[in-house]
Order: C-alpha cells, then structure tokens, then sequence
C-alpha cells in the first residue's frame, strides 16, 4: 500500500521557500529550529533529492527544489484556504439546515416559526422535511430533528424542550349516540381510532388521586397522522387521543368534546436531537438555539 504524502513536511518546506529561512520559518510556524530542520531532512530523504544548497549565510534552491516549490506552495495556499472557509462557515450561520420534524407539528408550530428565523439569519437556507415515521438522523442526513413521544436510546444529543398536552375527545353526535365514557375501562366498549405511530398498544389514563389505568383500544380505523383523524372524529366514528394542538381549537369551539374529563392521558414529550460530539456549525447553532427559544415553553 502506498504511503500518503508528507503534506506537513511539505507545508513547512513552503513556508522555508517563502520565508528564506530555516529561522524564519521557525518563528513563523511557533516551532523550534532543529524540528524544522528534521522535517526538511525528513523530506529530501522521501523524495531522494537535495531540495537546498546549504552555504553558511544563505540556502539556495536546488533545481528539484525549484520544481517542488511551486506545488508546494499551493498545495500550502490551498490547505490555509480551506481551513478558513471551515472556520467562517464554523463562526458564521451561512449555508443548509435540514430540519426533521413531526408532520402535524411541523405544519402548525414549526413552519410558522421559520420566516423570522429566515429573517435573523440570511444567510441560512432551511430544508424542512415532515413526516411521523422515525427517520436517522445520521443515515438520513438530518442536522436537526423534532420529535414528540419516547425517543430510542442512542449516542445523539437529546434536549426536552417541553411537555405536549393530550387530549381524549369525540365528537357530541357520537357522544350522544354511543354513551359518554365516566371510566378509562367503559372505553372497551367504544369505537377507538388509533394512531399508528405511538408505539404502544395501550392507552395509559391517570386521575388525579393517582390511580392508573390502561386500556387497549379497539376500533375501525388506524392512521398515522393526526390531522388525518380528524375527519373521522367529526363524522363520529369514534373516539381517540391527541395532541392539544391539535384537537384543542375544535374542542374549545364546541365541535369535539373532552372525554373522561376527570382523567388525563399523561403528557407527551417534545424533544430536539441533534448529532452527538464535536462543535456545531454556526448555522445549526443557530437554528438549535432559535427552536429552543420558541418552542421550549
């Protein structure tokens, strides 16, 4: 296998080229004069050629030095440049975020909040993908990702920026057809429709002398968004549990009803994940530290 090019050696030969000094290029790079030295040394004997003529006052480049001068200097030039840009991009919130987050979430609480991001920050372009099914952060190339509900354990950087309030509602014309439920257990005999990315199969009630009950509901219809329910909910086919930012304008507005009113379905959690290790990007910084502004209240 072959070996990979010196670049120090060659950088720091740039720099000796440039400065026309061992000495010289000593202070320049904070080393010490024998380190330089052996990198030259170190060099010449890679490439097996003398790359200066060595006279007391002065070093004179060899022709195999004059032709290694050249590349090495950009090879030196373009190395500085990157490592800038890396910085600027480091300092600066410029460039894409993409941006993960639930679809009913994102439509109502999340894109409303992005044109005063966008504002704040010009030079940040935002990719907003909406969806409830689980994504990778790191497979999925997301630099950010909003979720609501238990998370899997895993080595990514998880904040809880706040609690989300669920709501058990029907409408008043099924209410009134099939009974209003003064139990979690009368909720067996009642059409459920169910969410299909909850994870688990039960629904947990608790009221507040602490007692805990957990029923696993039944019913026609499975979907796997929670605006998508709402039809069905309005047309009375049965029951279900939501977020209060979902179900919470129509309840207040007299289209749907609070069921079991003396009981609640514990809260959900609203999480921001993001990559494990290293320093951010200005730009996710940014967007990490405007999402936790809004959201986490």
């Amino acid at each position: 296998m072959p070996r990979l090019p010196d670049l120090e050696a060659m950088a720091i030969f740039a720099r000796i080229v440039e400065l026309r000094g061992i000495g010289a290029a000593a202070v320049d790079l904070g080393l010490s004069t024998p380190t330089v030295s052996k990198s030259l040394a170190r060099l010449e004997q890679r490439l097996g050629a003398r790359l200066f003529n060595r006279t007391s006052r002065r070093l004179v480049l060899t022709e195999a030095g004059q032709r290694l001068a050249e590349r090495a200097a950009r090879l030196l030039a373009d190395a500085e440049a990157a490592e800038a840009a890396l910085r600027e991009d480091a300092a600066t919130p410029q460039g894409p975020v993409r941006l993960g987050a639930p679809m009913s979430f994102g439509v109502s609480q999340v894109a409303p909040l992005l044109p005063a991001f966008l504002a704040r920050y010009p030079g940040v372009t935002v990719d907003l993908h909406l969806s409830d099914a689980r994504v990778d952060l790191i497979a999925d190339g997301f630099d950010a990702l909003l979720r609501i509900g238990p998370l899997v354990d895993s080595s990514l950087r998880v904040r809880r920026l706040a609690p989300v309030a669920r709501l058990v509602a029907a409408s008043p014309a099924y209410l009134d057809r099939h009974g209003r439920p003064g139990h979690p257990a009368d909720l067996r005999r009642h059409a459920c429709i169910n969410y299909a990315y909850t994870g688990v199969a039960a629904w947990l009630f608790e009221n507040r002398a602490g007692e805990v009950v957990t029923v696993t509901p039944g019913g026609p219809l499975t979907i796997n968004n929670g605006e998508a329910m709402l039809p069905a909910l309005l047309a009375g086919i049965g029951i279900a549990v939501l977020p209060a930012f979902i179900l919470g304008d129509m309840v207040a507005e007299g289209r749907l009803e609070r069921v079991l009113p003396d009981w609640h379905a514990p809260d959900s959690t609203l999480h921001l994940l993001t990559a494990p290790g290293g320093p951010r990007p200005a730009r996710v910084g940014a967007l990490v530290d405007f999402l936790v502004e809004r959201l986490a209240a």
